[in-house]
C-alpha cells in the first residue's frame, strides 16, 4: 500500500511540474514574462539600458538623470494582451501597451540661441538639462498597439528580435 502511494503521488508531482512548465511556455506568457521584466527592472533591462545610455552624448551626470526616468518610466509601463495567433512553430501576440508619452519632447529642436555657454557658443548639454527636465517632469501617456512575434524551437517558444518601432514605443519615444 504505502508503494501505492509513493507511485502515485511521484505521479502526480511529475505531472503537476510538467503541467506547469507547459502552462508558462505559451506565447502569451513569454510576453508577460518579457514586459513584466520592464516592470521589475530585470538585469537584462537595466543592462540593455546601461548600453544605451553609454551611446548617449550626455554627462555623467545626466546619464544618471536619464537613468533613474527609465528605471521609473519602465516600472509604471502597463500592458494588455489583446490577441494570440499560433500558426505552427510561429506566434503573434497583440498587446496594448502603455506608456509615459516623451515624443513630443525629444522631436523638439533646440533653439540654439538659449542654450549658450559663458562665450556665447552653442552648449548641447545645456539643452539636454533642459530635454531631460522636460521628460522627469512628463506625465501625458500614449497607448500603443504592440505585436510580438515569437518562434517555438525544440518545444520551447522564444520572442524573436524586436524592431526598433517596437523598442521605441516601449520606451514612449516613437515619433511618428
Amino acid at each position: 500500500m504505502k508503494k501505492l502511494i509513493v507511485f502515485l503521488v511521484t505521479i502526480l508531482a511529475l505531472t503537476g511540474c510538467s503541467l506547469g512548465k507547459d502552462m508558462n511556455n505559451t506565447p502569451t506568457k513569454k510576453v508577460e514574462a518579457y514586459l513584466d521584466s520592464y516592470q521589475t527592472l530585470d538585469d537584462n533591462i537595466l543592462n540593455d539600458l546601461d548600453t544605451i545610455i553609454d551611446d548617449t552624448k550626455y554627462t555623467i551626470e545626466q546619464q544618471s538623470r536619464y537613468k533613474e526616468l527609465m528605471k521609473k518610466h519602465y516600472q509604471n509601463l502597463k500592458y494588455e494582451i489583446k490577441e494570440e495567433t499560433i500558426n505552427g512553430d510561429k506566434a503573434t501576440v497583440t498587446t496594448e501597451i502603455e506608456v509615459v508619452d516623451y515624443s513630443k519632447i525629444l522631436s523638439e529642436t533646440p533653439d540654439e540661441s538659449q542654450y549658450l555657454d559663458e562665450e556665447g557658443n552653442y552648449d548641447a548639454t545645456l539643452f539636454y538639462d533642459y530635454q531631460l527636465g522636460k521628460m522627469e517632469e512628463a506625465k501625458e501617456t500614449v497607448k500603443y498597439n504592440v505585436t510580438f512575434y515569437l518562434t517555438k524551437v525544440d518545444d520551447e517558444w522564444s520572442l524573436d528580435a524586436l524592431d526598433e518601432t517596437t523598442k521605441e514605443k516601449i520606451h514612449g519615444i516613437y515619433i511618428y
